[in-house]
């Protein structure tokens, strides 16, 4: 008999809860778990599909002709050169986009990701000077320092969430703008490095090549996909087949229900945007460790934005993560190709703006619809529980 009166018992009432928890954070143990995964998978290739169309419609309004458009973006981008470079830009947008889905799990929208990993991106530059490791070992390190600066940072929007209720998209949006005015002022006031013979190009203090990524391509791709590849898998693990993992996806399904099944959801709030700000702080490794090796105001700027939408398109699963990016990687490479067919190569922002918009259109009418279903079989599951009681 369960003792009601220990602090550490689990209420009777809990048990109950815990088994609708179970069905609900575990769609695959469900009969709609397949229905559930081709509906989801059809809704995003819908949502690409629904961009091109409207995009298209853009690009006769405005003279050009769509058919010669994504021909030339077919032609173009299924060189060798352009998947080596599809494949480089869709690395960053990977991490950013597991980032973002580990708040989306928690049901929070973790706007901030742009801050955090320029923030953890200027103390990887600073702290990996300041060692003298071995290659693999200076490596790691500064991938650590990294995500520490992109945790702490994300730490302050889940503190104001929880203990004043500050909702994390105000918060993160206006810690985006104090990363930067942060990161500028540390910059230009301590960590500015003059080179010897002089350079414009001022940066921090550069990297020793024991913390340079090595190249898997000679001189076409180096080793951050890897890394990416890797987040992605042990975002797949922790999030989906961990006791955490459910423990994080039913208080964010559910925070009431969770609480009385014993999972405090202040503590996952905390830790769901450590997780998130930690993955962050990855997302500017590609740029600082294998290309500038040193920060610099020529920083690169959008991938935390680029995320969210990745993250959306992808329905925060680890495989449509890697697919999304890679469309996206895809249209990044394919836009300057355009350009010398005089197509405007802002087409590419307008196209992944427009899946941007019938992602959140599409997953709204998709959710609500199995949402209801979900909620009918969760329902019918109690109602039998009770009558066998």
């Amino acid at each position: 008999m369960t003792d009601t009166t220990s602090p550490d018992a689990t209420p009777p009432e809990a048990d109950g809860v815990n088994a609708t928890l179970k069905r609900i954070a575990n769609p695959r143990n469900e009969n709609l778990g397949m229905q559930r995964a081709l509906v989801t998978a059809a809704s995003s290739v819908g949502a690409v599909l629904i961009a091109l169309v409207i995009s298209g419609a853009i690009l006769l309004i405005t003279g050009k002709n769509p058919i010669d458009a994504y021909a030339k973006m077919i032609s173009a981008g299924f060189t060798p050169d352009k998947l080596y470079e599809t494949v480089e830009r869709a690395a960053p947008f990977m991490v950013a986009a597991v980032a973002v889905a580990i708040g989306f799990k928690m049901n929070l929208f973790n706007i901030g990701v742009e801050g955090q990993y320029l923030m953890g991106t200027f103390v990887a530059a600073v702290a990996g000077t300041w060692v003298d490791l071995p290659a693999p070992l200076h490596v790691l390190y500064i991938l650590l320092m990294g995500m520490l600066g992109g945790a702490l940072w994300a730490w302050l929007p889940g503190w104001l969430k929880v203990k004043r209720g500050v909702n994390e998209v105000i918060s993160t949006i206006m810690l985006n703008a104090i990363a930067l005015s942060v990161i500028d002022f540390l910059f230009q006031e301590f960590f500015r490095y003059e080179s010897p013979g002089g350079s414009l190009d001022v940066k921090t203090k550069p990297l020793p090549e024991s913390a340079w990524l090595p190249f898997i391509v000679d001189g076409k791709q180096n080793s951050y996909i890897i890394i990416a590849l890797i987040v992605v898998l042990v975002f797949w693990v922790v999030v989906f087949k961990s006791r955490f993992g459910f423990r994080l996806r039913a208080s964010g399904l559910n925070a009431n229900a969770a609480r009385t099944s014993g999972i405090s959801s202040n503590k996952m709030v905390i830790t769901a945007m450590l997780m998130s700000g930690a993955v962050a702080g990855l997302v500017g490794m590609q740029y600082l460790l294998g290309n500038s090796h040193a920060y610099g105001p020529s920083r690169p700027d959008g991938f935390g934005f680029k995320g969210i939408a990745v993250a959306l398109l992808g329905r925060n699963h680890p495989i449509g993560i890697i697919t999304a990016a890679l469309l996206f990687g895809f249209l990044d490479a394919v836009a300057g190709p355009l350009q010398v067919e005089d197509i405007p190569q802002s087409i590419v922002l307008v196209i992944q703006a427009v899946i941007l918009l019938t992602v959140v259109i599409i997953n709204e009418v998709v959710n609500r619809w199995m949402d209801k279903r979900t909620a009918e079989k969760a329902a019918s599951a109690l109602v039998r529980q009770e009558v066998a009681a």
